[in-house]
């Protein structure tokens, strides 16, 4: 309890002392995010006796309720501060000519899209699409998706009253192409995804490029040969790359992609994670109706957002979405 009042002490003097939005962002996220301090006491809750785990549950509720009502109330009075700054400095002269027609650019986040559809085509791959309100049976169950799996949760997926949802991957529209053209497949398939979280380098909306090739003579040299001819030319360098293993639903083995990378700021190149990839699990082609036995494949997947960042330079997601033409411009 004594660190529950002290967590609430310390969080209402950091949230009273924020003058930034983006500070008061972070703050959220430190207390109430899915890593956050007030979480992490949530989590506690299993290790304690039953008698007192109700009388700490409640306790922290209370915290988190004030936590997140501070927020609020400090994010209203930011918000009418800013808002009355700008009307005070900004005024404008009616009797101004007006400025004309500038001729307007792609959104880098499209510029990023078409560039990463065009080289893909270059490889043989068509284009696929499907809806962004899915049901469950092709957004989580024909992808080998335990019931338990974490992505179901409310606190990760957009739900809808009647149990449909917003499509969290692209991977839906692989399996609708499967169970529409059978196989032999390849394909690639663009667009918006929807996931509940968002900060410096994840939103709630973002882009997504997911691959998917069927045959008969399929294997994970395959896979790396096409993923490593796709960063050359989308970096337009020959990049060094390795593969780490990993573990999704839908594909094994699992693996994600890291390309070397150098930062910029002084510091020794490091590794970056781009994308993730492996062979389709046998269970999603028998859901979608392909024999395992006769047909293997493999399925990548990775955000647009991330890889614009690193084409150029951009080291906030926020940026893509805030429509500041001071920024955009720079794209023309």
């Amino acid at each position: 309890m004594e660190s529950i009042d002290h967590i609430l002490e310390q969080a209402l003097a950091d949230i009273g002392g924020c003058d930034d939005l983006r500070a008061l962002d972070d703050l959220r996220v430190r207390y109430l995010g899915k890593k956050g301090e007030v979480t992490a006491l949530l989590k506690s809750l299993g290790g304690m006796a039953p008698d007192e785990r109700k009388a700490f549950g409640q306790a922290v509720n209370m915290v988190k309720a004030g936590i997140a009502e501070a927020i609020n109330g400090r994010r209203s009075a930011l918000e009418k501060a800013a808002m009355d700054a700008k009307l005070a400095s900004e005024r404008v002269d009616v009797t101004l000519p007006g400025r004309g027609q500038a001729r307007g650019g792609l959104h880098p986040v499209t510029l990023a899209m078409q560039r990463i559809i065009d080289l893909f085509n270059g490889l043989g791959f068509g284009v696929a699409t499907g809806p962004e309100v899915e049901d469950d049976e092709h957004n989580f169950e024909k992808l080998n998706f335990p019931p338990h799996h974490p992505a179901r949760a409310m606190h990760d997926t957009f739900y809808f009253a009647d149990g449909r949802l917003l499509r969290t991957h692209t991977s839906p529209v692989q399996v609708r192409a499967m169970l529409d053209q059978g196989a032999p497949i390849r394909i690639i398939a663009p667009g918006r995804v929807y996931r509940s979280d968002y900060d410096q380098t994840h939103s709630p909306m973002f882009h997504q490029v997911e691959g998917l090739l069927v045959g008969e003579s399929v294997n994970m040299a395959d896979l790396k040969g096409v993923l490593q001819t796709f960063v050359n030319a989308f970096f337009e360098t020959e990049m060094a790359t390795r593969f780490r293993p990993s573990y999704f639903p839908f594909t094994e083995p699992s693996a994600e992609m890291d390309v070397g990378w150098d930062k910029g700021d002084g510091s020794e190149p490091g590794w970056l994670e781009i994308l993730g990839c492996g062979m389709v699990h046998p269970n999603v082609l028998r859901a979608c109706d392909i024999d395992p036995e006769r047909y293997v494949g493999y399925a990548f997947g990775m955000g647009v957002e991330r890889l614009a960042m690193l084409r150029y330079g951009v080291t906030d997601l926020r940026l893509f979405f805030e429509n500041d033409l001071r920024f955009l411009r720079q794209f023309h």
